[in-house]
């Protein structure tokens, strides 16, 4: 049983280094929504640029970067203090793709940014 655990964690382990990384033969991050939408990859790291169009509720959002909109889980304390944040103001998202098959594919931001 121990042996077993041990096994499973180790296959974990290497399959959370082997989806960090990013040289000959990984896949590239898609840059678009358009592109997240088409082929979603559970936890897969993106970083997209547009506005952030309408809130649905709570913490919950449309993102849009021209190509597709999509559903985006944005904390709270993630806005920047003292900058609102409009329909027409360009942001930068850094999170990961939520990939459910009995969901939605959304975006959980870890960070955000106002593009100047």
């Amino acid at each position: 049983m121990k042996k077993t655990a041990l096994a499973l964690a180790l296959m974990a382990a290497a399959a959370a280094s082997f989806a960090q990384y990013a040289g000959p033969g990984s896949t590239p991050a898609p840059a678009s929504v358009q592109a997240i939408l088409a082929h979603p990859v559970d936890d897969q790291h993106v970083t997209l640029r547009g506005k952030i169009v309408r809130q649905l509720r709570g913490d919950k959002y449309i993102f849009s970067d021209g190509t597709g909109e999509i559903r985006v889980d944005i904390d709270g304390h993630l806005f920047p203090q003292g900058q609102p944040i409009a329909a027409s103001t360009t942001v930068e998202i850094v999170g990961e793709v939520d990939a459910d098959v009995m969901e939605t594919t959304e975006i959980d931001v870890d960070a955000l940014r106002i593009v100047q």
